[in-house]
């Protein structure tokens, strides 16, 4: 048969194998209450006093974890209890702490491209042009969608800068001009109406 202490104590959650003893309160004359555990104090959470029903609620009724804390030191213990006392990184901000770094899979379609700039480990697969329209985008430089507006102006820059007039007949520059006028008609016949 268990002490009458012990029955209520497992009753209101205490522990459930602790012999009955004294409770560590002072004046307190209860020598077979003491079965709930409470920590000694902040700093020391794993080491326990044992109290009766009684003054185990006065004991929490007083207890105040961030005692001698001022304001920075609570919000920062806050703060850190909400991830359980583990370091953590702001989501995004650094790809390696997880283990990898968004350099280290292929990203063909851009879904993890936060910004603009290229990145010099990735190249993207070179277009191959296998039709006659395919080749003549790749001669003028240019990709889906276009327009005849789009078409029009990198035209007049291709010609500008290849024009043999004005690379003083280099032969080179003449053979450049030509493909261009070329892929310039052939991208025109697909886009006019």
């Amino acid at each position: 048969m268990f002490h009458t202490n012990t029955k209520r104590a497992r009753k209101l959650g205490g522990e459930q194998d602790v012999e009955p003893r004294a409770c560590d309160w002072p004046g307190c004359d209860d020598q077979e209450g003491g079965v709930f555990k409470a920590p000694k104090s902040p700093q020391n959470l794993k080491s326990y006093r044992w109290f009766c029903l009684d003054h185990v609620r006065e004991y929490n009724k007083s207890w105040n974890y961030y005692t001698n804390m001022d304001d920075n030191e609570v919000e920062t213990d806050r703060r850190h209890d909400t991830v359980w006392h583990r370091p953590s990184w702001p989501l995004g901000a650094n790809g390696a702490a997880f283990g990898y770094s968004k350099r280290q899979f292929n990203d063909a379609f851009g879904v993890f491209d936060d910004d603009d700039t290229p990145d010099p480990h990735h190249q993207k697969p070179a277009f191959r042009a296998t039709t006659p329209e395919g080749k003549a985008l790749q001669i003028l430089d240019l990709q889906p969608p276009l327009t005849t507006e789009i078409v029009r102006a990198r035209y007049k820059e291709l010609v500008k800068r290849h024009h043999p007039d004005a690379n003083d007949g280099d032969k080179a520059s003449e053979e450049k001009f030509k493909q261009i006028s070329q892929a310039y008609q052939t991208i025109m016949t697909v886009l006019a109406p």
